[in-house]
């Protein structure tokens, strides 16, 4: 059924690109990025709490996640919540700090990409790890839910 619907968003989405209609890429305004960014804002300080159930709340009901430690994807509210569940019990004293980051606007749709980083105390010792991520919004009334979330560690190599 996903798939289906994945197709068909994938065929106007293309289509779109083509007649050069809303999805064409335009500049982010200032206020929809504003939100946007907001809306990632949240997700950290959120994230921070630990509360899986609050975390998995920014998610839209059809989100996906593939999460840093995951060995899965992650495609139903039920499994995006085991995942901040499982990640909170492990991991209680983490917590994330937002870095650089690139909103980009498409109607209701946005991305933003960028880096954030936790850190972890462990043995009296913060444990820093850097990361990036892709999170893809889709607004629904005057809020920017998660449809897509994408984090991956890297290796900083100078």
């Amino acid at each position: 059924m996903r798939y289906k619907i994945a197709r068909a968003a994938a065929r106007t989405l293309l289509l779109s690109l083509l007649t050069g209609s809303a999805f064409a890429g335009e500049p982010a305004d200032d206020a929809g990025a504003a939100q946007v960014a907001a809306a990632t804002a949240e997700w950290i300080s959120t994230f921070n709490t630990r509360d899986a159930a609050r975390i998995s709340a920014l998610y839209a009901p059809d989100a996906i996640l593939w999460g840093t430690v995951s060995q899965t994807i992650r495609t139903t509210p039920g499994e995006i919540l085991e995942y901040f569940e499982e990640s909170s019990a492990k991991r209680p004293n983490l917590r994330m700090i937002l870095g650089e980051y690139h909103v980009r606007l498409y109607g209701d749709i946005a991305i933003n990409s960028g880096y954030y980083s936790s850190r972890n105390p462990v043995e009296g010792k913060d444990v820093v790890v850097p990361m990036r991520f892709t999170f893809t919004y889709r607004k629904e009334g005057d809020r920017w839910m998660i449809v897509n979330h994408h984090s991956s560690r890297f290796a900083w190599t100078p």
